[in-house]
């Protein structure tokens, strides 16, 4: 791909790359003292006119996450309108993510028997865009008829249409046996990462940075699935059985890995993957959270990740780096958000911020 057709998408972006929180509208959001200033506060930035928006239709933490959410599927639509048709392909599997997320959300709430207007308000979309960003086959309509079927069946009959069948329907049955419904949601994530590695198969010579963009989150989840599983003593099986594939840490690694003899020298063994992980045991030792454990593995993530795609600046690069940061963004306002409707102080929800500290 020729660099004048990245440097035309980075000219389109570069307005949006402005448009993140900086660190002082990140602190004005720490001393807020509930989710009705965080609102306030957001209304003197980029997304104001969402809030604005939505508050025709909802107020406290849903307005928040229906804002935050338009927002975010707006920013990411620009960014796959910006890249070179080259790219879309590429760009547009990795945005499937958002399709999956949303019905995953949707299976999980029916199989916890949540009410429908529990789980609208925390789809990922933007009025009548679709939920998928474009680039996912899933309006927000066909989301709400998801919805409203009376089962984890029904709802299931419905996904067949939009292919969707072919992962879960093999599952099915074991569902009903056991009501679990994580090993259906696990496939789904499966079957994501091999259809977007499928998709970042060597062709303009640029799809490289997404193959490692892929394998570092897929390290992030599998080094969580080994703290989770130490931290309530699952066998070694059980955690293996739940493990991703394509990333750096592989499953043989796990049982070194998981010979730790408690979470934290598991952490420390973790550090060559994630240096900063370890500063997470001192939150996991007086509170038994492995909170801290998440957000320093995540940072670590994110610093190299984009010190990575921004040295390839005229390439796929830019486009992941502009999605990165929206991820970011939208995840440390959710952190904010619901850790000040659960009441915790804004000197413990700092640390657990990212975008700040980039």
């Amino acid at each position: 791909m020729a660099a004048s057709a990245y440097a035309s998408a980075l000219g389109r972006l570069k307005p949006e790359f402005t448009s993140f929180l900086g660190r002082e509208t990140y602190t004005s959001l720490l001393g807020a003292r509930d989710v009705g200033d965080i609102a306030k506060v957001l209304e003197t930035t980029p997304y104001g006119a969402d809030v604005q928006q939505a508050r025709a239709a909802y107020q406290g933490i849903a307005l928040l996450e229906v804002a935050t959410n338009r927002t975010f599927v707006r920013r990411n639509r620009h960014a796959l309108e910006a890249t070179p048709f080259a790219g879309r392909a590429v760009v547009g599997a990795y945005l499937t993510r958002y399709d999956r997320e949303n019905i995953e959300l949707i299976l999980s709430s029916k199989a916890q028997g949540r009410p429908v207007t529990e789980t609208d308000e925390h789809l990922i979309s933007s009025r009548e865009i679709p939920a998928g960003l474009y680039a996912g086959v899933l309006t927000l309509d066909d989301y709400r008829t998801l919805l409203a079927q009376p089962s984890i069946e029904a709802t299931v009959a419905q996904l067949v249409k939009f292919g969707y069948g072919g992962t879960i329907l093999p599952l099915l049955e074991q569902f009903e046996r056991t009501h679990d419904i994580f090993p259906v949601l696990l496939a789904l994530d499966r079957e994501y990462y091999a259809q977007v590695r499928e998709a970042a198969k060597f062709f303009q010579g640029d799809e490289w940075v997404v193959r490692q963009l892929l394998a570092s989150e897929i390290d992030l989840r599998n080094a969580l699935l080994l703290l989770k599983g130490k931290a309530v003593d699952l066998p070694l099986d059980a955690v293996t059985a739940r493990w991703l594939e394509g990333g750096t840490i592989s499953a043989a690694q796990a049982p070194d890995l998981y010979g730790a003899r408690g979470v934290p020298e598991l952490a420390d063994r973790l550090a060559d993957h994630f240096p900063s992980i370890p500063q997470g045991s001192d939150q996991f030792r007086s509170e038994g959270s492995l909170t801290a454990y998440e957000a320093a593995a995540t940072r670590d993530r994110a610093v190299a990740e984009l010190k990575r795609l921004k040295t390839y600046p005229l390439s796929l690069s830019v486009i992941f780096t502009f999605l990165l940061l929206a991820e970011l963004e939208r995840a440390d306002l959710r952190r904010i958000s619901f850790g000040k409707m659960y009441g915790i102080p804004s000197e413990r929800l700092e640390p657990l911020l990212v975008s700040p500290r980039l």
